[in-house]
This record gives structure tokens, sequence and C-alpha cells, in this order.
């Protein structure tokens, strides 16, 4: 069943990864899985690590591994600020292991509560997601 497309952008801040128009986008938001289809009310969100899907049509989807970032909705477009994209299949499974691990040993280290806590405990959650996606999962 085909869908009203709309324009979806998504940037990072290397520049455009995607500019096209899409039936829905899949994502992942601070507060849960959310799903965009054209006229969607105004929003903004926080966006979280995962797998963003954008559904040029039913068998054909654009996969993205998404860092954090913004979404913003309005005026039946869609914004896609993050800080990276990669397809699945240019992503370095090694190169991965390695930043989770560093993000790990970074997180354990750290004093307790701290700052610096919190930000290995963001690019644990990154890499983890990064993972499963190149992994297929």
């Amino acid at each position: 069943m085909a869908r009203t497309k709309f324009p979806v952008e998504v940037l990072t801040p290397e520049g455009e990864v995607f500019n096209d128009e899409v039936e829905m986008i899949s994502t992942r938001t601070a507060t849960g899985s959310i799903g965009i289809l054209a006229n969607h009310t105004p929003l903004l969100a926080m966006l979280d690590p995962t797998e963003l899907r954008l559904y040029r049509s039913e068998g054909e989807i654009v996969r993205l591994a998404q860092g954090e970032g913004y979404l913003q909705v309005a005026d039946n477009h869609a914004l896609i600020l993050v800080e990276e994209a990669h397809a699945p299949d240019q992503i370095d499974r090694a190169d991965l292991q390695e930043k989770l691990q560093a993000a790990q040993d970074a997180y354990a280290n750290a004093e307790q509560g701290s700052e610096a806590q919190r930000q290995a405990a963001r690019d644990r959650r990154r890499w983890e997601a990064f993972t499963r996606i190149a992994g297929g999962e």
C-alpha cells in the first residue's frame, strides 16, 4: 500500500547524509521508538543511538546507524540532525570493538556520578547500538 511521501534531510557535522522523499521514518527518541508519516503533527525530539530506517517504499529501506541528535518535523518536512550516521556496511566492526572497550574502561575508571562517567555511558550506548546495527541484529 503506497503512502504519501514527504521530504527528509539527515545532516551530520560532516554534511548531508540523506536528502530525499520517503513514505515513513522509523527511529528512537529519548522516550521510545517512533514512526513518522506524511502530515505528522509538528514535533521536536531528542534522538538516541539506534538504527534509523527511511522507507522510500515498502520494499526500499535506507538503513543508517544513527548517533545522538534531534528530529524536527514541521510543515510536512523532517530534519534529522545527528552527530553521525553511517550505512551498516560502511562500519568498521574492529574499530567499533575498540571504541566500545575504551568506553567501558572509561566508565569503570570514572568517579561515580561524574561528567566523565556520564560521557563514557553515552559513548558505550552509542557503540553498543552501532555494533548491533553493523552485525545485522
